[in-house]
């Protein structure tokens, strides 16, 4: 039901243009795209079954890397399909609530990898700086209610985000999305109401996640950094810092993208809309594609098994 010429009442269907500015490209952009996608998933999924059939990898460190490799391919997998639909086949029609169960989706996967990383950071802290209570403290039980918390601390926090929007928002100046997937912001821009209220809660939520989250990790890391330093042993303190070096490559591009993203989202109103749309779709393409490569390259045991598999 239209309003007046220049705002649709509760619409039913949305519409995703891809990248603005680059329409005539999409095509070719879209290749690279679904590569890293293919890879993400062979790669995360070539982890998973490593740690799954080699029984000396059931440890904590492995337990959160395959929690992380899941997180990675249902993350690319909410955006990818839909996107390369957009590219390769025209199809940029979203339902309204498909739109927002693919925002839900995608935010709360941010928001579990997160609290993963969190996770892995203090699992080095307590394996590095109290080696002989770490058995005692990560048990499986344990692991198991860190895995529920994280899924259902993003979850929750999302969800809310759905509500506001779904309830709060009626009446919207356009239906056509500025960008490749429904990101909170984006669906939010479109709304002819008051939104200060959902722009308020959407960034409540980034700082309550990746702000806990980074303050946590980053203080376990320094006091795990103290502690090999003052290991009196070189081959002690090389062996502590290489069960670390993946992990801090992982979070340094998860983290640094994230925030490069969000600030040229926000306050890069100078910046081209497609450098804001091609660095946030990278930003959730480019750790599911090269964590993989990055606890492969940097995991010993996990490179051993790799060419053991390969090799048989």
């Amino acid at each position: 039901m239209t309003i007046s010429n220049i705002t649709i009442f509760l619409p039913s269907m949305l519409t995703l243009i891809g990248i603005p500015g680059l329409e005539y490209m999409q095509c070719w952009i879209g290749i690279p795209f679904f590569a890293m996608y293919l890879i993400a998933i062979i790669g995360n999924s070539f982890l998973l079954i490593i740690i799954k059939l080699e029984r000396s990898l059931h440890e904590p460190m492995y337990i959160f890397l395959s929690m992380l490799g899941i997180t990675d391919i249902a993350l690319a997998t909410s955006i990818v399909p839909k996107m390369l639909g957009i590219f390769w086949f025209h199809v940029p029609e979203i339902y309204f609530d498909s739109c927002l169960l693919q925002m839900w989706f995608i935010h709360t996967f941010q928001g579990i990898e997160s609290g993963i990383l969190l996770a892995m950071a203090l699992d080095r802290y307590v394996a590095i700086c109290y080696p002989l209570r770490h058995a005692s403290i990560f048990t499986h039980q344990l692991i198991t209610k860190i895995g529920i918390i994280v899924t259902l601390r993003g979850a929750i926090l999302v969800a809310p985000c759905l509500i506001l929007i779904k309830c709060r928002l009626q009446y919207y100046h356009t239906t056509i999305i500025s960008h490749s997937y429904c990101e909170h912001m984006a669906v939010v821009k479109l709304a002819a109401e008051d939104v200060k209220i959902n722009k308020i809660y959407g960034l409540f939520v980034a700082f309550t996640v990746a702000g806990f989250d980074l303050i946590f990790i980053t203080l376990s890391y320094m006091q795990v950094f103290i502690t090999v330093f003052r290991l009196p042993q070189k081959e002690a303190r090389l062996k502590a810092f290489n069960t670390c070096i993946a992990h801090i490559c992982v979070f340094f591009q998860f983290y640094l993208l994230a925030f490069f993203s969000f600030f040229t989202h926000r306050f890069g109103s100078h910046i081209p809309p497609y450098i804001h749309i091609l660095f946030s779709s990278m930003y959730l393409l480019v750790p599911p594609f090269l964590n993989p490569f990055v606890y492969g390259a940097k995991t010993k045991q996990i490179r051993v098994n790799v060419i053991k598999m390969l090799c048989s």
